[in-house]
């Protein structure tokens, strides 16, 4: 394949091969959201060959590989991927430590321009160009530019309404999705969701991560600020507490205060029109009873 078009969260995002380039092959999991739109908000030029970043070029934010095993997050190495910046150019140095092959990438764009381009530095004739972690760095950097906002969060909708549930790793993300999902909700997902501005409120999009995953959306209609408690309990969060709250649970490098300012704007605006809870929960069918009977 030399070229396709992605629909994630309603961002439109164009893959193509240059001329010299490699053969494209998405995996399993973006396979749903491929599209046959010919418009794009990004066009990702997919190049093969080591890219020099120009002299001058300054990192400005740099994450090691961690994993979490049983909650407790191990580095596993200082390489993962960094960014640096040169003028208005952004670049994302990348390894893959969960492919089978040894590779590199670098990903260069900017915050202005739709066009981006992506090298890969590697023997071989095909790529996938949103192997992980390039998937949720082109995502976070989409939502940067559209004032959108990633974040750690379970999602559900039951009978027309959407709840979200947020909070870090361990705190009953994937536990909630599961009591909503055994209760008839439609789970739109348990990890990381994109929230978006609509005419009418807010919607709430999933984003592919696992194999299995189908485009999903949601109205978003109330925020719960969730953790494990010995008793279910419901306790409203406003003004600059709740601002604060979801911040902690957003996706962001803070590497720039123009978009940490901007972030913060879109989830003051947010949070002034969408009710935020904080939900101390036991893990049963009891937490959806007394939610529901909260509305």
């Amino acid at each position: 394949m030399r070229n396709y078009t992605l629909n994630i969260a309603g961002y439109r995002i164009r893959l193509e091969s240059s001329e010299e380039g490699p053969e494209l092959v998405p995996s399993e999991r973006f396979l749903r959201n491929i599209s046959t739109e010919n418009n794009f908000d990004i066009l990702i030029t997919v190049h093969t060959g080591k890219y020099k970043l120009p002299a001058g070029a300054e990192k400005v934010f740099d994450a090691p590989y961690i994993e979490e095993i049983n909650g407790i997050r191990i580095k596993k190495s200082d390489k993962f991927w960094s960014i640096h910046k040169h003028h208005n150019d952004l670049f994302i140095k990348s390894v893959f430590p969960l492919s089978s092959k040894k590779k590199k990438a670098v990903l260069k764009f900017s915050l202005s321009k739709s066009n981006w381009d992506l090298w890969f530095d590697s023997a071989g004739e095909k790529f996938d160009p949103m192997e992980y972690p390039l998937d949720g760095l082109i995502l976070y950097y989409l939502t940067v530019i559209r004032g959108d906002i990633l974040i750690h969060a379970s999602g559900i909708n039951n009978a027309g309404h959407g709840y979200l549930f947020s909070g870090v790793s361990g705190k009953g993300k994937t536990t909630m999705a599961r009591l909503w999902d055994k209760s008839g909700a439609r789970v739109i997902h348990d990890d990381r969701l994109i929230l978006r501005k609509t005419g009418s409120g807010y919607k709430m999009f999933n984003t592919p991560v696992y194999n299995n995953d189908t485009p999903q959306e949601s109205v978003l209609n109330k925020i719960f600020l969730i953790e494990h408690g010995k008793k279910n309990e419901l306790i409203p969060v406003r003004g600059a507490a709740s601002i604060s709250m979801v911040m902690a649970n957003c996706i962001q490098h803070n590497w720039d205060s123009k978009i940490i300012t901007r972030l913060l704007g879109a989830v003051s605006i947010m949070c002034g029109t969408v009710p935020v809870v904080r939900l101390l929960f036991k893990p049963d069918r009891s937490v959806i009873d007394d939610i529901l009977e909260n509305e």
